[in-house]
């Protein structure tokens, strides 16, 4: 394939990856959005693959056939729970790939770079391989906060804001002496730098608490964005570079956005103090209290006197895969002339948009699921909250503990509705650890057990009580 033709399909593929963007900008677009992904990868992967900087097709058969099959074997496998974790894990492939071209690149010079363009490709060499490293590690720890691997609590370390510095000056030192290297004798102070990058990668990730992972899952994905970017640089390739721009700009946007949305600083993100929350390091009050359990026909008295519904999923009904019960539900209440909406909390799930998908898949409507933003004043004046399987994004603590982990982020404030039902299977704290004062609410009651069970036994009593109108429907 000539350069002018991979030119132009490289071309191709980087519109498709912009209208990409585009369209998974809203959820109506999603899905063509994800399709034209799919389509301008495809394009860039024939492309490279028959340009005339690829001779080795043998090597390059053995590399992707397995590489393909296991990515699918794996993705099929993966539920829609694990997504966070995942996308994880493969932001540290993105950043192992970059130190790899890194130390390929510099281990493998091009004799035609002389000067000035010598010294900007060793630059681009050594931050790619400082941000590769940083990702690699970082990505790794959050899939082990996100897998129960790790614990999910904040490591907090005497001075850790001094060792992060510390850290980038032993950075700069090992950078200024590599750049005056000669020839390859520079590679001990690359590997010295990747140590230390990967040391700075762990610790900055290490020290932000659970609650506050979908961020750096955020954060991750812009890294590992500006890792290709970096590789693409050296290895002179225009889609690479376009394609890491993209993901790494988006990534840092959409950080930008969730930490406006669960009142954090940005650049705490970056600096590894996002962890300790806007709390003064205390700890959390304990909680007390009465806890008042409920039933089936209970929740059913209370819906089938409602007027107004809310509806706020966690991980929990994700678990559960209660999503579809759900949304017949919905249905159902609806054409009772019910008002059912959901409440969707910026990190619902341990991923952006987590629930906006689930709900999406099991065809609730778009105009009924409303950011946290939108429906919180709404609480007031609602009739039933129901609360399935969140807790971290409901808890009071955040709006009345100054010592909580979680104290300033926004949540759902569920509890000023005038009744609300909580289904969970124990009394367990959320995934930051934090107790919730939500179960002991007066106007709280407790409907324990499996999502989907309790979901599924709802649908089934609606059912029957639809059957049950028809017949004297047609009678009359």
């Amino acid at each position: 394939m000539s350069n002018n033709l991979v030119s132009v399909a490289y071309l191709a593929a980087i519109v498709l990856f912009i209208l990409s963007l585009g369209g998974l900008s809203n959820q109506e677009s999603a899905k063509r959005g994800n399709i034209y992904g799919i389509v301008g990868m495809i394009i860039a992967l024939v492309a490279t693959a028959f340009s005339t900087q690829v001779s080795a097709y043998g090597l390059l058969v053995l590399a992707i056939v397995p590489a393909v099959a296991i990515g699918g074997l794996v993705a099929s496998r993966v539920e829609m729970t694990e997504m966070p974790e995942l996308v994880a894990i493969l932001h540290s492939f993105v950043g192992l790939a970059a130190v790899l071209v890194g130390l390929a690149s510099y281990l493998g010079p091009d004799p035609t770079l002389v000067g000035a363009e010598e010294t900007i490709h060793k630059l681009e060499i050594y931050i790619g391989i400082f941000i590769g490293a940083l990702t690699f590690t970082g990505s790794v720890v959050a899939f082990g906060k996100l897998r129960a691997i790790i614990s999910s609590k904040p490591l907090m370390l005497p001075a850790r804001h001094l060792l992060n510095i510390g850290l980038l000056v032993g950075t700069v030192i090992l950078g200024i002496l590599f750049m005056g290297a000669e020839g390859t004798e520079g590679f001990n102070y690359v590997l010295g730098m990747v140590a230390i990058s990967s040391v700075l990668g762990i610790h900055l990730v290490a020290a932000i608490g659970g609650a506050d992972m979908p961020v750096v899952i955020s954060m991750l994905n812009s890294y590992s964005g500006w890792a290709a970017a970096a590789a693409g640089f050296m290895l002179s390739n225009d889609l690479l570079i376009v394609i890491g721009a993209l993901v790494g700009s988006s990534g840092a946007i959409l950080s930008f956005i969730m930490c406006k949305a669960m009142n954090r600083s940005f650049f705490s993100v970056i600096l590894g103090g996002f962890g300790q929350g806007s709390g003064k390091g205390g700890s959390a009050k304990s909680v007390e209290g009465t806890v008042t359990e409920t039933d089936i026909n209970g929740t059913l008295e209370l819906l089938a006197d409602a007027q107004s519904v809310i509806i706020t999923p966690g991980y929990g009904m994700a678990v559960a895969q209660a999503q579809h019960a759900v949304s017949e539900i919905t249905r159902i209440l609806t054409k009772r002339g019910v008002n059912v909406r959901f409440g969707i909390h910026p990190v619902a799930g341990r991923l952006p948009g987590h629930m906006n998908v689930l709900m999406a898949e099991a065809n609730v409507p778009y105009d009924i699921v409303l950011e946290m933003d939108e429906i919180n004043d709404d609480f007031p004046e609602t009739d039933v909250v129901l609360v399935i399987g969140a807790n971290d994004t409901v808890n009071p603590s955040a709006m009345e503990d100054p010592e909580s982990p979680i104290a300033g982020m926004p949540v759902l404030e569920v509890w000023k509705a005038r009744n609300v039902v909580v289904m969970k299977r124990g009394m367990s704290a959320g995934y930051a650890g934090v107790a919730n004062p939500l179960f002991y609410k007066d106007n709280t009651q407790m409907l324990f057990g499996d999502a989907k069970a309790n979901t599924n036994a709802i649908l089934g009593r609606l059912q029957e009580s639809e059957t049950a109108v028809k017949p004297k429907l047609a009678t009359a």
